[in-house]
């Protein structure tokens, strides 16, 4: 009940939230069919339920929101449901038309209980995205652009996005490996989520890996298998197939289904149906290569073998020719060489007898000349040794005036001669005196003349103008 305070009528909180739900359950009273996108799916494992946010957007902007409940009971039924006709579980994102009803509790507020969804109604809004994405990549140009890509030659070295406990990826890892002609593979696995919320998000993390070393690598495969059709939607995403629209290596699919093939597979460069599919295309590029080289090798030995057989027969038949050629060529040799020695011989004993009377010919010229010439040398050296003799005689008379001339000079220059010419010299203490400062006043001098020494005093000294 209300309290009155200060002439206030007051309500509790709960008074407030229980009137409320009254009035919700009187008014709405049955379900309705609703129309909107799941924002959020909000599924606890622990408890079953889900709690979906449901928005409405005009242009990308959210102009309605609200909550709702899906209890366990009613998530199982729907979602089987909804697999079994859309081929995918409830998953965020989707556009859905569903039945519902008006709830409102006083501990969680205002929310739509989930009662049945229509998947009808989800998979056509799945088709229509598909179908805009479609439209999308066919009016950018790039719809072909990885079909387009050169495929290569032997695609040995692969880049595998996949589960790694996927049996679809152990599919064709065995049939990759275990080819029973032997074909060598380089494979390596950038693991993946490939359905559910986060799958778009993850390939196209992987893809962006790949795409830092796509110089390793021939091919890109994305490896699918073991659960049909279901959670096939990422592949319609726009912006995943636009990845794979632009990516810079031929990129090939086996997501595993039959039908309803996916953008993501349209755009690629090849799609399959299963991963051993897949496997057994790459295989048969091996073939198509492998075949046309066996075959040329099975013609070049044949033909190798034919060559040698016939080259081998030629060449007996040369042989025995070539020896039977060579054994008459042989005999009429032989003859002809002792014929060659015969007359060799003779004419050999021939020029051996003229050689010896040219070589007495030579020697008697060679005996006369040089006697001849030794004469003749003879006299000349006789006229050079007199004109030797006459021009030393000279040259000896001209050198004893110049060597008589110098030993007068040398005379002359002889200390007794220069004395006996009035020269004198003076020393103090046994040293000549060669300046005047070297003397002082009463230094006893003594000077030589050419008949004996002088004895002196010094008075004074003077030194001479100039000095």
């Amino acid at each position: 009940m209300p309290e009155m305070l200060d002439d206030k009528k007051i309500f509790s909180l709960l008074e407030v939230t229980t009137s409320i739900q009254k009035t919700l359950a009187t008014r709405y009273t049955s379900s309705f069919w609703v129309k909107a996108e799941m924002n959020k799916l909000n599924y606890y494992p622990h408890s079953g339920h889900c709690y979906p946010d449901l928005v409405e957007k005009v242009e990308g902007k959210v102009i309605a929101q609200l909550k709702s409940t899906l209890w366990k009971d009613d998530y199982n039924r729907i979602n089987q449901h909804f697999i079994k006709v859309v081929k995918a579980p409830l998953k965020e994102g989707i556009k859905m038309l569903f039945c519902a009803r008006i709830t409102f509790d006083p501990m969680h507020g205002l929310a739509l209980r989930i009662i049945e969804i229509d998947p009808v109604f989800s998979l056509g809004e799945l088709e229509r995205e598909k179908q805009e994405s479609i439209a999308r990549l066919r009016n950018e140009g790039i719809y072909d652009r990885n079909k387009s890509l050169p495929f290569p030659l032997l695609p040995k070295r692969m880049a595998v996005i996949s589960v790694q406990t996927s049996k679809g990826y152990a599919d064709f890892l065995k049939m990759i490996d275990g080819n029973p002609w032997g074909y060598k593979f380089f494979h390596m696995l950038f693991p993946s989520l490939l359905q559910g919320d986060h799958a778009v998000e993850s390939i196209r993390y992987q893809l962006d890996r790949i795409r830092k070393v796509a110089s390793h690598f021939d091919v890109v495969a994305i490896v699918r298998g073991g659960g049909g059709e279901v959670g096939l939607s990422c592949f319609n995403n726009y912006v995943l197939s636009r990845e794979i629209a632009l990516f810079p290596l031929p990129v090939i699919t086996g997501i595993g289904h039959a039908t309803n093939e996916t953008v993501a597979e349209m755009v690629a460069y090849r799609n399959a149906i299963t991963p051993t599919e897949l496997a057994d295309y790459l295989i048969q590029k091996f073939h198509n290569f492998s075949a046309p080289v066996q075959k040329a090798e099975e013609t070049l030995v044949g033909r190798a073998k034919r060559l040698v057989a016939d080259e081998r027969h030629h060449l007996q038949t040369s042989v025995r020719y070539f020896r039977s050629v060579t054994d008459n060529v042989l005999i009429r040799s032989h003859h002809e060489i002792r014929q060659h020695a015969r007359d060799l011989f003779k004419q050999s004993n021939l020029n051996l007898l003229r050689q010896k009377q040219t070589h007495s010919s030579i020697v008697y010229k060679v005996r006369t000349m040089a006697l001849s010439l030794c004469s003749i040398r003879r006299q000349e050296l006789g006229q050079i040794f007199l004109m030797i003799r006459k021009d030393l005689a000279a040259y000896m008379k001209q050198e004893s005036g110049r060597m008589s001339n110098m030993t007068k000079s040398i005379a002359n220059m002889h200390p007794e001669n220069v004395l006996k010419r009035g020269y004198s010299i003076t020393r103090i203490d046994g040293k000549a005196i060669t300046s005047i400062d070297k003397v002082m006043p009463s230094d006893k001098i003594e000077t030589i003349v050419a008949d004996g020494v002088i004895m002196s005093e010094v008075l004074t000294t003077k030194k001479s103008p100039g000095s």
